[in-house]
């Protein structure tokens, strides 16, 4: 565009601008070196013939008003953009964008980008009908006038704009600066004591210990730097454990063994995650029908599920309902069994195979039970045992239910069973535990658990896994595999168990064929277990959302039992005596066969008729009774 001079008015914005050389332009060519907005070789009165209008026929129009009076269709077919066109007398003709401008302030038949009227009423906002009313009036102000209106506008923009940016620096800064300014510090023995008094009348104030816990978290993450003097990491830890202990309800024997299983971020994890129930997943039975049209007959009732995941081809998540899950005519109906899914993995790891003979050691509800029924596809049989009868109900009920027929339920004493029944092809033991990792679904354990609960479990799951080993025949073709499961996290009822096991009986451990899960420990604390131990699997809740479970699988190579220590015992024993002189070893006889002997000294001294009388006359009698 040309320069404009200088005439000593403000300098005119950008909008300002292009108006100003709209008007130049205007004034230089006249209406009649204006051309149609299409473009096209038809002149302006062509243009205007299909409308049946003409600028002589509208009311209030002069004809030099005529040039405004373009039709709307027109405009569609122009390409948006500030474009310039040169006319056949090389004369400069703008883009229809520019042309809308000043159209906006100079009719009253506005027209918008879609070629729509707003001169009908009927189709105006109420607030576009005050804005037409207003018009009239703005448009008696010069020209000057409204644009130094639009710059006080964009002024006072620009000026909100910088206020809100400012806002925004000072923000981060003055929480900077609070973050800085609120160091953690360690409370002395004196405010320890307060608060337990406080404690004893008054609930805790949770608040206050989130806030003490987060800190403490952070020195104990970075503790050269952020530490106080002369206070150690044992102090810190201290504290932890006994805010953790208040915030979360636990006591404090259970979270000082949750704090050496886990690292401290990770144990935070954990116990934020036991206060959030599992998801409700139920296992399709195949015996009777598909997953598939399982979900699709649930859908139907209103239940909102998905598939539990990759690695199970029969599970299925439920995230709501709006019928009871364990009441509707496919449950009554045995096709699907409400099931956690970390029970799931331990048949998936025992991998039973069809027209074997299997023992469920611990069967109650009778899930897995099941699970394996449905895997062998109702062929060779299912030992199911449990030592509790009441519990037997439910394990026959829901057999019942779900179409088993290859199980045979028996109220036997675990511990026992290889002196009642053996030679199995594959055992599965979910060994009783302390709960350690199903705390979502029974929070008492958070109190109610102590090292007598603990070690008198561990002790138990050792005889019982013994007795499981014992149970499967080492010659089997197709088996000869144990698979030890618990729903506790705690290293005494599951690496413990394992690597004692290892040791008393011929077994080597072998992979579960799991692909998720953390390795189980083969070091903790002061504890050193057998290197295969990395072949076990763990799962937790706040990494896999599950109930927490241990999984181990055991091949047992030997049908013999090892007495190597048994064996050494006697041989230290038999070694003390042999070391001394047989003239000092000196047994009396017994009172039997000194009687005995005396007896046959007798009858060496009568004559051999009468001792041929005296046996033939023995022979007669009858026998003595034992």
């Amino acid at each position: 565009l040309p320069a404009e001079p200088e005439t000593g008015r403000k300098k005119l914005s950008s909008h300002g601008r292009r108006r100003a050389a709209k008007r130049r332009l205007g004034a230089g060519s006249g209406p009649a070196g204006r051309r149609p907005l299409g473009g096209g070789g038809r002149g302006e009165e062509e243009e205007r013939e299909p409308t049946g209008q003409t600028a002589h026929g509208r009311s209030g129009f002069s004809d030099g008003n005529s040039k405004w009076l373009v039709p709307a269709k027109a405009k569609k077919t122009q390409p948006k953009g500030n474009h310039v066109e040169l006319s056949s007398d090389g004369e400069v003709e703008e883009g229809w964008e520019m042309e809308e401008e000043e159209e906006d302030g100079s009719s009253e038949e506005m027209v918008d980008d879609y070629g729509v009227s707003s001169s009908e009423e009927e189709e105006l906002l109420p607030i576009e009908k005050a804005a037409l009313k207003q018009k009239p009036d703005r448009e008696g102000l010069s020209e000057d006038d409204s644009e130094e209106e639009e710059e006080e506008e964009e002024e006072a923009e620009e000026a909100s704009k910088q206020k809100m940016g400012q806002k925004e620096d000072e923000g981060p800064d003055l929480q900077l600066n609070l973050d800085i300014d609120e160091q953690f510090k360690l409370p002395t023995s004196e405010e320890i004591e307060k608060e337990d008094i406080l404690f004893i009348s008054e609930p805790p104030d949770l608040h206050i210990i989130h806030q003490r816990i987060q800190g403490n978290m952070e020195v104990l993450q970075d503790f050269k730097v952020k530490r106080e003097e002369g206070r150690s990491r044992q102090e810190y830890l201290a504290l932890l454990r006994r805010d953790m202990a208040a915030y979360y309800s636990y006591s404090d024997f259970l979270l000082s063994k949750l704090m050496d299983i886990f690292p401290l971020p990770e144990l935070i994890n954990f116990l934020e995650a036991n206060e959030v129930p599992r998801p409700v997943t139920i296992r399709t039975n195949t015996l009777k029908t598909r997953r598939r049209d399982l979900a699709q007959a649930l859908i139907n009732r209103g239940v909102n599920l998905d598939p539990l995941g990759k690695w199970s081809k029969t599970g299925l998540v439920i995230y709501d309902s709006t019928v009871p899950i364990g009441a509707t005519p496919e449950y009554l109906a045995g096709h699907y069994m409400l099931q956690g899914a970390s029970s799931l993995l331990p048949v998936m790891a025992l991998a039973p195979q069809e027209n074997e003979r299997i023992l469920d050691m611990c069967c109650a509800p009778g899930g897995k039970t099941s699970y394996i029924a449905q895997l062998m596809k109702n062929t060779g049989m299912i030992l199911a045992n449990d030592s509790s009868a009441e519990r037997l109900r439910s394990v026959v009920g829901n057999l019942h239910r779900l179409g088993v027929t290859n199980a045979v339920v028996s109220n036997c004493d675990g511990r026992q069973f290889p002196k009642v029944l053996g030679g199995f092809d594959r055992v599965l033991l979910d060994a009783p535990c302390s709960g350690t990792g199903v705390i979502s679904k029974d929070p008492a354990v958070k109190t109610n658990k102590d090292e007598k609960d603990i070690l008198r479990c561990a002790h138990l799951q050792k005889e019982l896994i013994l007795s499981a080993i014992d149970s499967v025949n080492a010659a089997s073709e197709t088996g000869g595999y144990i698979v030890y499961c618990t729903c506790s996290i705690m290293v005494e009822e599951n690496e413990w168990v394992v690597d004692y096991a290892l040791k008393k009986r011929n077994v080597r451990l072998v992979a579960t064929g799991l692909d998720f899960g953390k390795e189980g420990f083969t070091r903790f604390k002061d504890r050193r277990f057998h290197p295969s131990l990395k072949s076990t699997r763990r799962f937790y809740p706040h990494t896999h959302n599950m109930d927490g479970f241990f999984i181990a699988k055991f091949k047992k190579f030997s049908n013999a039992i090892p007495q190597a220590q048994k064996d050494e015992e006697p041989a230290v024993e038999a070694a003390a005596p042999a070391a001394v002189p047989d003239a000092i070893i000196t047994e009396p006889l017994p009172k039997k066969k000194k009687l005995e002997e005396s007896k046959a000294d007798k009858e060496q001294k009568l004559p051999q008729p009468a001792l041929k009388k005296k046996r033939s006359l023995q022979a007669q009698r009858r026998p003595l009774k034992a």
